[in-house]
């Protein structure tokens, strides 16, 4: 019969390619952890590693036998998770991933509210993209996300936390100004700074800058929204940057002046993600109501608070 033992050896090899490594990381011997893999090879008559004295490498078959072996393992460990869980609520770790375009700019003023709520509760917070991130949440490496939304995958449970503007940033001296709030319009033939290709954000002001006939510039891409900011300070272009983004990093006398679009503004939507079946619940869905509740309180409108699962 295979164990949870001979998967959780093939995982660790999967993600370390190296057997001293993956036996070190899950507290077995290296012999242990060889006859792990040769045990669970037999009993699914198929070879899962090609080895040799320097590399450690998957065969096709075993690709699809580790990605298996990683949900009923994330599985098992939630079932576990569950049957004590009652006892110990906003207890332990909570792994949250979150965009770097999204969580620098909402959770610093939210993490210390979650903490004198909660101050058994401790928080993980980890920024990456969004394709990678939601990969990671149907692993079971992160506990929820706070991404755009909508998302693709149905077997998550959506949580809306708010709505931002995107405003248009440009230098102090850039002919749009003098204006106090621009039409979408008025961006035609202007040249607009972007992010770099994987960034959600990106897509979206690709596509306001389509739809406006402005001029999309790739070949000066930010690897962040500081990069694109100090560029519009520059004057190299102009660019779109979310509200809180603004709020939190967007100073007087630092060169850049904001300005909004009057009818029809573009804004993208945010919200917390995480798995159906997870034995957090419950505390999720608090958590998403302490953030809808700080931004209620503490945001202007350009930045709306939202409620209620989709």
């Amino acid at each position: 019969m295979i164990s949870f033992r001979q998967l959780r050896a093939l995982v660790a090899v999967a993600d370390e390619l190296h057997f001293r490594r993956a036996a070190a990381r899950i507290h077995v011997s290296q012999p242990a952890l060889s006859g792990q893999i040769k045990e669970l090879e037999e009993r699914l008559g198929v070879q899962l590693l090609e080895r040799t004295r320097s590399r450690v490498l998957l065969t096709a078959v075993g690709k699809e036998v580790v990605e298996r072996a990683r949900i009923i393992l994330r599985d098992v460990d939630e079932l576990v998770e569950s049957a004590g869980h009652a006892q110990r609520k906003f207890t332990g770790t909570l792994r949250i991933g979150s965009l770097p375009t999204v969580g620098p700019y909402l959770l610093p003023p939210i993490i210390p509210e979650l903490h004198s709520r909660y101050p058994a509760l401790k928080l993980y917070v980890r920024d990456g993209l969004q394709d990678p991130l939601l990969a990671g949440l149907k692993a079971g490496q992160f506990d929820a996300l706070i991404v755009p939304i909508p998302v693709k995958e149905t077997d998550l449970r959506i949580e809306p936390l708010f709505q931002e503007r995107l405003e248009v940033a440009m230098a102090d001296d850039h002919p749009l100004a003098g204006r106090r709030s621009l039409e979408r319009g008025d961006l035609r033939g202007h040249d607009v700074l972007v992010l770099e290709p994987g960034h959600r954000l990106r897509d979206q002001v690709v596509q306001i800058c389509e739809q406006s006939q402005a001029t999309v510039l790739t070949d000066y891409e930010g690897t962040s929204l500081d990069a694109i900011r100090q560029m519009v300070a520059a004057g190299m272009g102009v660019a779109f940057l979310p509200s809180l983004y603004v709020r939190s990093e967007v100073r007087p006398g630092a060169g850049v002046s904001i300005r909004p679009i009057r009818k029809r503004p573009p804004s993208r939507t945010v919200g917390m993600v995480w798995r159906r079946n997870t034995a957090l619940q419950d505390e999720l869905t608090e958590i998403a109501d302490v953030i809808q509740s700080w931004l209620r309180l503490n945001v202007g409108p350009e930045v709306q608070a939202l409620s209620g699962p989709k």
